[in-house]
């Protein structure tokens, strides 16, 4: 009996599979994506299946260099068809890895295509995808896949005309101030012309973000969002912070450093003035390969995990915002792993401070299993907040059910050794799988 991909996937035991029929068709709360608000009001269609799955998808980018496809086949001037082959070529060597679960979830539930994915079946998959395309579009792709609220992810600056109710499907802005933390000279320009006022002090750059995050409030925000590669300090000054801001031109690494920890400090009084959810995305090591990003931008697959996340820094953090009645909801994210227990360990001495999904480089099926672990060991697993996809990619939300399939496996093996009490496991699943993110980001 041929098992590939069957309906129990990943469910390794009878009473995992009973789990998994109780939290499968629940709704999807997506509270961390980098969709496009303007695809999903234009109801985007998609030509082939090359543009749905690899446009954007630096995932599948990263995989197919690590098998030394060439880049004109990744990023380059190649047709959609040669570039799909070419990710189908590399897809049996990728046993284990997340992109061989999510491609055949995709296959199977967006198409209808239940055969694996390689160099020979690649051509008719093509042509049987590309088929199924002309009846899906970006909003019926959301819909297959169940998603009530989607969060996307948006500058201080942007008008946010998109955003809104489509189809029964929530659409709203993520306050993303990273850039007004630089203090760029272009950057406090498009600013100043955002808010119809000249940003000239420190005073005129805080009222401009205030002005910008009631903006985003009033197109549906609750959440804001910070990548974080250095936990900022506790202790800068409104006269060392507005020195620094009028000091102009070119600022020192240090300068920049101090600067962004008191907007850090000032962000988090903001969020709790708003009622906004903080997340703290920390430790992505942005850039690493300087030649391509000349060629390819940011976010193009070259970003890697720091070494280390110095969580004693992120404790006094979090302690000098609670001081000062300055903390809001918080969500932490850690890219290294190694520090996630110590995020639960500092994230249970502050009201209402989260740690978050196994991020990027984790959400695989080990780290997914053993985030939970240490969630479970080192916090309290029913207080989870899920799942998200942090993707650019609406055929991404797969991902959800790869999550609620290794949850309820999880969950089951406790329960099958007589570990965790059977009559308690579908509340449990429930409030994580839906309940909790809904209610902590006060949707």
């Amino acid at each position: 009996m041929n098992k590939f991909f069957d309906k129990n996937v990943l469910l390794r035991s009878a009473t995992a599979q009973k789990f998994y029929a109780e939290v499968k068709d629940l709704p999807v709360v997506d509270y961390h994506t980098h969709l496009s608000e303007r695809d999903i009001a234009a109801d985007r269609r998609f030509s082939t299946i090359t543009e749905l799955w690899l446009s954007g998808d630096h995932y599948k980018w990263r995989a197919m260099r690590a098998c030394g496809v060439p880049e004109r086949d990744i990023t380059g001037d190649a047709g959609d068809e040669e570039k799909f082959l070419a990710y189908a070529s590399v897809v049996p060597k990728m046993c284990g890895n997340p992109l061989y679960y999510w491609t055949h979830f995709e296959l199977k539930s967006l198409f209808g295509i239940e055969e694996p994915l390689n160099a020979a079946t690649a051509p008719q998959i093509y042509r049987r995808a590309n088929e199924k395309l002309k009846t899906l579009s970006a909003r019926r792709i959301l819909e297959c896949f169940r998603v009530e609220y989607v969060a996307t992810t948006n500058d201080p600056v942007e008008t946010l005309e998109y955003h809104g109710m489509y189809d029964g499907i929530k659409v709203c802005p993520t306050f993303r101030p990273d850039r007004a933390l630089r203090l760029d000279g272009s950057y406090l320009s498009r600013l100043s012309e955002a808010c119809g006022k000249q940003i000239v002090t420190l005073a005129d750059w805080k009222e401009a973000l205030e002005q910008r995050l009631c903006h985003f409030v009033g197109k549906g925000c609750s959440i804001a969002d910070v990548s974080v590669e250095e936990i900022p300090e506790s202790d800068v000054s409104e006269s060392e912070a507005e020195a620094i801001f009028a000091s102009g031109g070119e600022r020192s690494a240090e300068q920049s450093r101090r600067f962004f920890s008191y907007g850090m400090q000032f962000l988090g009084g903001l969020f709790r003035k708003y009622n906004i959810v903080w997340q703290l995305h920390i430790g992505a090591y942005r850039n690493i390969n300087s030649a391509a990003f000349v060629s390819l931008g940011a976010d193009a697959g070259y970003d890697v995990m720091h070494g280390a996340i110095d969580t004693d820094k992120l404790a006094a953090f979090l302690n000098g915002l609670h001081s000062s009645g300055s903390l809001p909801k918080i969500i932490l994210y850690a890219l290294n792993a190694n520090a996630v227990p110590a995020l639960c360990t500092v994230a249970a001495c502050f009201p209402d401070v989260r740690v978050g999904a196994a991020w990027w480089f984790n959400d695989t099926l080990k780290g997914i299993r053993t985030h939970l672990e240490t969630l479970a060991e080192y916090s309290v697993l029913g207080t989870s907040l899920g799942m998200l996809t942090d993707s650019r990619s609406f055929s991404s939300y797969c991902r959800f059910d790869f999550f609620r399939r290794i949850l309820c496996d999880f969950v089951a093996e406790k329960t099958d050794a007589g570990e965790y009490a059977e009559a308690d496991a579908k509340q449990l699943l429930y409030d994580i799988s839906y309940k909790n993110p809904k209610e902590f980001m006060n949707l």
